[in-house]
């Protein structure tokens, strides 16, 4: 079984987690594709290990450290199939499934084919220049966000659905998410919860400056377009996933649409959505949350 390892090198106890995944691999036959950034910190001699860049069909895909590190490896698999289990060693790891603790029973379980998967809807960003042609982006799991630059101040974008004008938004930017993000940036934002079961895009303003603008849920057929209007297409930036990004130049526009292939995630375990929320997101009153 060939399994890809992506991991966070600013984690304390990624070694010693990789440690015991280098130790735990040959019992259970398992062949071990590390990304270049791990070959550093890769135990055992000589330390480089075998590069993922040179790896065959992976079987599963392991993440090292927190949500962000399984969203990179997430828009590194660009739409492959391959399902990821995510390990935490961060603080809150709402996506991942396991710890550095059970690292050991989440590998046996790969092996037994003891696990559920969940398909998580992604979306594929394009930047429309203003001559028409398109420049495609990274695929995206959690969002991709219109944003200003430099000094903090509201931006006037014009928000179209499959066509139809929405309307002009005043804010400090709009989230395009996936229901997987809904339980990120866009929550912060004021953006409903949407159960990663549900196909959905969310389009959340952020801190819009009227009381009229409130949060949308449109079709997973749609397509989003978001252009800043004149005179405020100065320093405007897109991000995806929080991670990496682009700038937009006066008379450009970002299209949104729901990507071909979705993402696969591991989950172990028979923890539910809800009960993940309130462990970790602290979801509910403090009673409710009593005993989990």
């Amino acid at each position: 079984m060939n399994i890809g390892v992506v991991g966070n090198p600013s984690y304390r106890d990624l070694q010693s987690v990789l440690v015991r995944l280098t130790e735990t691999a040959p019992r259970l036959r398992l062949t071990l594709y590390a990304e270049p950034s791990l070959a550093h910190v890769w135990p055992g001699t000589p330390p480089a290990p075998r590069l993922l860049d040179a790896a065959p069909k992976l079987d599963f895909l392991i993440t090292l450290g927190g949500d962000g590190t399984l969203l990179r490896a997430a828009r590194s698999l660009n739409g492959a199939k391959t399902p990821i289990l995510g390990i935490n060693l961060g603080r809150v790891g709402f996506l991942t499934t396991a710890t550095s603790q059970t690292i050991e029973t989440a590998l046996e379980s790969l092996v037994r084919q003891s696990f559920v998967t969940e398909s998580r809807l992604a979306l594929l960003p394009t930047i429309v220049e203003r001559e028409g042609k398109s420049r495609p982006e990274p695929m995206v799991l959690n969002d991709a966000v219109v944003h200003k630059g430099g000094v903090a101040r509201v931006v006037r974008m014009r928000l179209v659905v499959d066509g139809e004008e929405v309307g002009q938004y005043s804010a400090d930017g709009i989230i395009v998410a996936t229901p997987t993000g809904s339980t990120a940036y866009s929550l912060s934002a004021g953006g409903p919860v949407v159960l990663p079961s549900v196909d959905a895009i969310i389009v959340t303003a952020i801190c819009p400056h009227t009381l009229g603008i409130r949060p949308l849920v449109v079709p997973p057929s749609s397509t989003v377009s978001i252009e800043p209007v004149p005179p405020w297409t100065d320093q405007i930036l897109v991000s995806f996933d929080g991670q990496v990004g682009t700038t937009m130049q006066p008379g450009e526009r970002l299209l949104v649409r729901r990507a071909e292939h979705p993402v696969c995630l591991v989950r172990l375990g028979g923890e539910g959505f809800f009960a993940r929320m309130g462990r970790k997101l602290q979801w509910g009153e403090p009673a409710d949350r009593e005993g989990k």
